[in-house]
């Protein structure tokens, strides 16, 4: 579950970055100096949101998870991150445009928005991670209960457990590193 959440960080905060340095050579309409203010005061509001946004149903249905049984599919890491980030590939196109297109009237900020949706995400991911190591446990979702890449859409009635050395993830959503 942690491993969908995680899924859109990265794709977030590297082109919004980007699009950040990109605004701050445009000089815009409101300048580069309250451009790059208003787009890190952006960042903050949007990545502690995002961080924060829906927690309590991720909460429910952590504490009603089940052991998942033989008869459950449960995706490798590398599968469900290609699944997710196919499925939302012309969005993240159309954010990173917007961003950029937004130097022009607000320099950077558009870029760290984006960024900061990013980094929520990574620090949800984080945070269930967390919760995961705490309960020693790996919280799944039933591949077939997906919805749209929500992890906690309407969908989603219960999550599956799993041993924490179980898959190809580790606690969080990280790839998980064999010795």
């Amino acid at each position: 579950m942690a491993v969908i959440v995680r899924a859109g960080a990265a794709p977030m905060w590297w082109p919004g970055v980007l699009a950040a340095v990109a605004g701050s050579f445009v000089p815009g309409l409101t300048g580069r100096r309250i451009g790059l203010l208003a787009g890190a005061a952006l960042f903050l509001v949007t990545a502690a949101v995002v961080a924060t946004v829906r927690t309590g149903r991720y909460a429910r249905l952590a504490e009603t998870a089940t052991r998942a049984g033989r008869g459950d599919f449960l995706q490798d890491r590398d599968v469900t991150v290609r699944a997710w980030r196919r499925g939302h590939r012309w969005w993240l196109l159309a954010a990173f445009v917007a961003a950029v297109g937004s130097a022009v009237a607000v320099p950077g900020a558009g870029g760290l928005l984006l960024a900061g949706a990013g980094a929520g995400l990574w620090l949800k991911a984080v945070r269930i991670g967390r919760r995961e190591l705490k309960d020693d446990a790996l919280y799944w979702v039933r591949t077939d209960r997906v919805e749209r890449g929500r992890p906690a859409g309407a969908q989603v009635e219960e999550y599956r457990t799993t041993g924490p050395m179980a898959g190809d993830a580790a606690p969080g959503g990280a790839r998980r590193h064999r010795r």
